[in-house]
């Protein structure tokens, strides 16, 4: 039979075969060892197993029993009598021993069997409700086909079951924590309820291990009876009672029969069901109501720790708090304030935040605030706030009142910092929750005073260029106070705090930046008389801002604060906005647009008066008038600019004076700006075009005729460095524009053969009528000429001079006693004398004229040196007419080379243009600027290094009437002196008369 026994597998065993196996067999110690042997996962077939076994033991209860009546006490030892008489019995009859040990365990087995079979009920009801919400969820399956969706529905019990949390076997062995805490692990929570009742006194001390399997986010309505609650009698935790399956405990499980049975040593080996035992330690005691609140309190910061689920928190607090456990109010409400925020506010898209009560408690209040609202649109924001923020607000007054530091302004102040943070939009939603007209239970700011105090803050403290719509939204909820003119006392008092605000927002060392919260306390002691004229003023600011931002010229609205006593800046501001009225996308087209702006320009003075707080109202009309006019002549616009000048209805009503002053400064301005000097296109044909708009005056043709001068100069390739043309800025920078004929004439070889193209040029560079400097520009083209040794251009130029200084003398009363005449004969003397003594100029007559004229026109100390050149001039001509002379006479015609008989030396210097250069004529004050940096790279070309004497010697010459020839051919008489003594003191004659022109000092 024990063959037979064996060879049967668990999963064969049934309850026929069970007894037709065990039941022939006698021996009552195997058949018991049999059915413990066994761990069976079938409930029927293991309960016949079991009270198979326990069948076989029930005579060793007996046996025991009797033997315990037939025994005498010990009269020695009578407490240990009943364990002696046992012991001696187990001894004498092993078989008994093992019969009782195996009993307790056939008991232990069956009542865990009992335990099971109450619990695989919950096991199937669980797993059906599981199974109907899993139909129900894919009844409306959208992935199904039509046949799928129309096939017909079993409504019976379902083909298969789910496994239990754990089998049959694995519970009548294991250890009933471990078991306990595998039914917790998988949520069968039903099953562990039953566990506990039935195996209290097992599993009490080590409840709390059983709870810590139980997964967090379990709901704490699933937990009922399992979690510890609190007895109100006692203040201690309460202790579940125990419904046992048998209210006595067999003789076998008895204290002194298990110890008997262990003492007498008859088993051989113990049955062991604990294979999995649990590693904890117990807590036998009940907790009292600290340890059980801090229990609950640990058990929050797990779940939201580990699985973030605030409402699972939540709902275990109010759970303990129903029980009775104390300390968890607080707890519970910052749990609900937090799902409010994790459950209730508007969530973003892709919103990933971890909260934690570690987090939440780090939070101060008004980020708490802006963490409710942090996803809120315009539209849902009043709701949010009264729903989210509101609550949250009272709960933090309640908790200060319960502190004993009440703060009535607590909610307001908090509410009234997130509106002075948050962006104009969501300021301008609140406000429009708020309006005076809604009723006061429903407005979010229930302060008329505090609402304008707050948008004043919100609207001057911000930096934004473009919504001029959303602050004219919010000035429309603002609150309108009837202020009587009796009650308006002080508003002389509230302009003067407006105009305190313009120095409180201008950026300092201290406060770089003015913010709507150090506003919000500027506005706060302003009684509302002041806030109203404030309000006043605000609607202005924002009119004027609206107008810029249409001109493409925004500036935030504080900025109306910092310019309402500075002039500069209004003016600033509306040169900016005449310039650039439109912006690059949106340019002003046709004179409608244009007439729109000086519109709106002329609005922004508010008529002049600094009382309106306009943009411009430091300005007067004529001066924005005359910037309108500036911005549209910069802009090329000159036809709208003569319709809105000169047409039968125009709109800018300005003095000549100050039409020609604007026309001229623009012209100016384009000029400056020119990259090429050509007046044909580009800036410098704007600029010209420019003068043609007001009537014609001397100033505006002086301006015409500097821009053809500097465009042709320009033609002439005028460089200001290698390979780099002279721009019109350095013409314009330059101080002695003289200089600048005097680079045309270097720059170009044939460009002195057009005298009156030069002329014309100097008088068009501002020189009109000056002939001091007409004589000086005659100086350098007989010079230039005299370079080329074009010697007829030269005389016909030295001509010319030598006229123009004759008129000057006498239009002049003082003649040569102005220093005006003195020096245009000064240049012209010099001209002429440097021509004259030029030993490669063959016209003989025309050289003694020019030394003649030199005579004239040379100071008195300068005479001897003239004669000295004559004479030797003379010389020749007397050689010439005798030479002819004799020729007459013998009938022979006897040519005598001029340049046998030279005045001077080869090596004569013959420019002028080294010394031209120190005679500064000043320049008209049309055209005077500043010197330019890069100008005198190039100027007159020098030739002072050509002087055959030395230059600034200022000795007089003591050589003899005659000069000699520079063969030494001939000497006067009683002269010994050779051709480099006369050539020498004749050099120094010569340079006392011109040192003091070429600038050289006295040397002794």
């Amino acid at each position: 039979m024990a063959t037979q026994w064996t060879s049967l597998q668990d999963s064969e065993l049934t309850p026929e075969n069970i007894h037709q196996t065990l039941d022939s067999v006698a021996d009552d110690v195997w058949v018991a060892s049999a059915c413990v042997d066994r761990a069976l996962n079938d409930t029927v077939a293991q309960h016949t197993l079991l009270t198979l076994g326990l069948s076989r033991t029930d005579r060793v209860v007996e046996s025991c029993n009797d033997v315990l009546a037939l025994a005498s006490p010990s009269r020695q030892h009578p407490s240990t009598f009943k364990h002696d008489t046992l012991v001696a019995h187990f001894r004498t009859v092993p078989a008994d021993a093992q019969l009782c040990a195996l009993r307790s365990t056939l008991l232990r087995r069956l009542d865990r069997l009992n335990t099971y079979v109450e619990m695989e009920k919950e096991f199937l009801e669980s797993y059906e409700m599981d199974v109907d919400e899993e139909v129900e969820e894919w009844e409306d399956d959208p992935w199904a086909d039509g046949a799928g969706a129309s096939a017909p529905r079993s409504t019976g019990q379902t083909q298969s079951t789910s496994p239990p949390p754990i089998s049959l076997s694995d519970f009548l062995q294991n250890d009933l924590v471990w078991s306990a805490c595998e039914l917790g692990s998988f949520q069968a929570l039903a099953a562990l309820r039953i566990l506990f009742r039935k195996h209290t006194s097992v599993l009490w001390p080590y409840r709390f291990k059983v709870l810590e399997c139980i997964p967090e986010h379990t709901h704490p309505s699933l937990c009922r009876d399992i979690f510890p609650t609190l007895d109100s009698q006692n203040n201690l935790e309460a202790v579940t009672v125990q419904d046992k399956w048998r209210p006595e405990p067999d003789f076998s499980e008895l204290v002194e029969t298990q110890t008997a049975v262990n003492d007498s040593n008859a088993i051989s080996t113990n049955v062991n069901d604990t294979d999995t035992p649990i590693d904890c330690t117990p807590t036998p005691n009940p907790l009292n109501a600290e340890e059980i609140s801090t229990w609950y309190k640990n058990r929050v910061n797990g779940i939201i720790s580990s699985t973030g689920m605030v409402d699972v928190a939540l709902s275990l607090v109010q759970h303990g708090a129903s029980q009775g456990i104390p300390y968890l109010d607080e707890l519970g409400e910052e749990l609900s304030l937090l799902s409010r925020l994790v459950y209730d506010a508007p969530q973003g898209q892709h919103t990933a935040d971890d909260w934690t009560l570690s987090r939440w408690y780090s939070m101060e209040p008004l980020a708490v605030v802006r963490a409710y609202l942090a996803h809120s649109t315009p539209k849902t924001l009043s709701r949010d706030i009264s729903r989210l923020v509101m609550p949250y607000l009272f709960v933090l007054e309640t908790r200060a009142e319960r502190a004993g530091s009440p703060d009535p302004t607590l909610p307001n102040r908090i509410l009234h910092e997130y509106i002075l943070s948050a962006p104009l939009q969501t300021a301008a939603a609140v406000f429009d929750a708020s309006k005076p007209t809604l009723p006061t239970a429903q407005r979010i700011i229930k302060n008329d005073e505090d609402m304008a105090r707050v948008a004043l803050a919100c609207m001057y403290g911000s930096d934004s260029l473009d919504e001029w719509s959303t602050m004219s939204n919010i000035f429309e909820c603002l609150p309108v106070w009837d202020i009587a003119r009796e009650e308006d006392g002080d508003e002389e008092a509230a302009d003067t705090t407006v105009a305190s605000l313009g120095a409180f927002v201008t950026p300092s060392t201290n406060r770089p930046h003015c913010t709507p919260k150090d506003l919000f306390l500027f506005f706060k002691p302003l009684a509302f008389t002041s806030l109203s004229r404030a309000l006043d003023i605000l609607d202005v600011h924002l009119e004027s801002g609206e107008i810029l931002a249409r001109w493409s010229v925004p500036a935030p609205l504080r900025w109306f604060l910092q310019s309402s006593g500075d002039v500069n800046e209004q003016r600033s501001w509306a040169n900016r906005m005449a310039r650039r009225a439109g912006g690059n996308k949106d340019r002003l087209k046709g004179q409608e647009d244009w007439d729109w702006l000086l519109e709106d320009m002329l609005k922004l003075t508010g008529n002049s008066d600094p009382t309106s707080r306009t943009a411009f109202c430091l300005l007067s009309r004529e001066e924005v008038m005359g910037i309108f006019l500036s911005g549209l002549l910069s802009t090329g616009n000159f036809g709208i600019a003569k319709t809105m000048l000169q047409g039968p209805h125009s709109k800018i009503t300005l003095s000549s004076e100050a039409i020609e002053a604007a026309c001229l400064s623009c012209s100016r301005e384009l000029y400056d700006n020119a990259s090429s000097g050509n007046y044909k296109f580009g800036d410098m044909k704007l600029a010209f075009e420019c003068l043609d708009v007001p009537r014609t005056s001397e100033n505006i043709v002086k301006e015409k005729e500097f821009i053809e001068a500097t465009s042709r100069i320009c033609s002439f390739n005028v460089f200001s460095a290698p390979g780099t043309p002279i721009s019109p800025i350095e013409i314009r920078l330059t101080k002695d524009r003289l200089s600048l004929v005097s680079r045309v004439l270097s720059s170009n070889n044939d460009a002195y053969r057009h005298t009156e193209v030069i002329l014309d040029l100097c008088y068009k560079l501002g020189y009109r009528d000056d002939l001091v400097a007409e004589v000086k520009v005659l100086a350098m083209l007989a010079d230039t000429a005299l370079q080329a040794e074009d010697f007829i251009r030269a005389y016909e130029n030295s001509e010319r001079m030598v006229n123009t200084v004759s008129t000057l003398r006498n239009i002049t009363p003082l003649g040569l006693g102005d220093p005006r005449v003195g020096e245009a004969a000064e240049v012209c003397w010099i001209a002429c004398f440097q021509l004259g003594r030029q030993p490669e100029f063959q016209d003989l007559p025309k050289k003694m004229t020019l030394l003649g004229n030199a005579l004239e026109l040379c100071p008195p100390e300068k005479i001897h040196d003239v004669l000295t050149a004559w004479r030797r001039l003379e010389t020749e001509d007397i050689q010439v007419r005798e030479e002819n002379l004799h020729g007459h006479r013998s009938g022979t015609v006897t040519t005598t080379s001029a340049h046998k008989l030279n005045s001077a030396p080869m090596n004569v210097a013959s420019s002028l243009r080294a010394r031209l250069q120190d005679f500064h004529v000043p320049s008209p004050p049309l055209l005077s600027t500043p010197d330019a940096a890069a100008l005198a790279s190039r100027t007159f070309k020098s030739v002072a290094a050509n002087f055959p004497f030395s230059v600034g010697q200022r000795g007089r010459s003591h050589a003899s009437d005659h000069d000699v020839d520079e063969r030494g051919s001939f000497t006067s008489e009683g002269s010994r002196r050779t051709d480099e003594d006369v050539s020498s003191q004749a050099s120094r004659v010569f340079s006392k008369g011109i040192g003091w022109l070429i600038g050289v000092e006295d040397e002794t």
